[in-house]
């Protein structure tokens, strides 16, 4: 395990799930943090700087904040998102375009405003929290799932670019019990409406913990942690 004590991470909606699962794990293990998000639940470990990351100059400005607490991150963890679930053919594109703007647009203006420094300081992780809905389409799911199928894509196309200087990860949880459903932009499901169980929020946050822990060298790039009983 590395030494955790000067280590800097920066995760998005760090307020609640698995976000804020993130921000104490990595808190608890010596980073010091900062996350964003658009309102704060007062009780969150590290720096904390209110931002909406579906909108652009919000987003450009908590990138700015982060910079000056702690410099270049040695842990960059796009987590931001929201869900939707409603059908193609009924649903509302002008929520389509927000859902993409928190899932994906946010992740694109934290990679390019701190992964060339990573890069240049040859060393770092960027983790991305997709899902398992990525590569299984459901009814209902589209454009949740192909906002997460667009980071795959982004993510695998980073590494690329960035190995071996900066190591990509990306989580593809499957049903998490945390707000997330209740939180939607529109739609109403539960775990307990999907019936296939649910992980707990520090379940994801400690498959997080462990990948940024490997040693210098060693990359996990994809990992699927889901309940057992879960199909897809």
């Amino acid at each position: 395990m590395k030494d955790s004590s000067s280590r800097k991470a920066i995760i998005t909606g760090g307020n609640s799930g698995i976000g804020n699962s993130i921000v104490r794990r990595f808190s608890e293990a010596g980073f010091t943090t900062v996350t964003g998000d658009i309102h704060s639940s007062g009780d969150i470990p590290g720096h904390f700087f209110q931002a909406d990351l579906s909108h652009p100059e919000q987003t450009d400005r908590f990138c700015d904040k982060a910079r000056e607490a702690i410099g270049t991150p040695d842990v960059l963890v796009c987590n931001a998102g929201r869900g939707i679930h409603e059908k193609l053919a009924e649903g509302n594109p002008d929520s389509w375009e927000k859902i993409f703007r928190i899932n994906v647009f946010s992740a694109f203006r934290l990679i390019r405003a701190f992964v060339p420094e990573m890069v240049n300081n040859e060393r770092g992780d960027v983790v991305f929290i997709s899902s398992v809905s990525s590569t299984r389409p459901y009814p209902y799911g589209a454009i949740y799932a192909a906002t997460k199928a667009a980071l795959d894509i982004v993510a695998e196309t980073l590494r690329l670019e960035v190995q071996p200087s900066v190591r990509i990860t990306v989580i593809h949880p499957g049903v998490v019990d945390t707000g997330f459903f209740r939180e939607m932009i529109n739609g109403s499901q539960t775990p307990e409406d999907i019936g296939w169980g649910a992980l707990e929020p520090d379940q994801v946050a400690d498959a997080v913990l462990y990948a940024v822990n490997q040693p210098e060298g060693v990359a996990l790039n994809d990992i699927t942690i889901r309940p057992a009983g879960q199909p897809m």
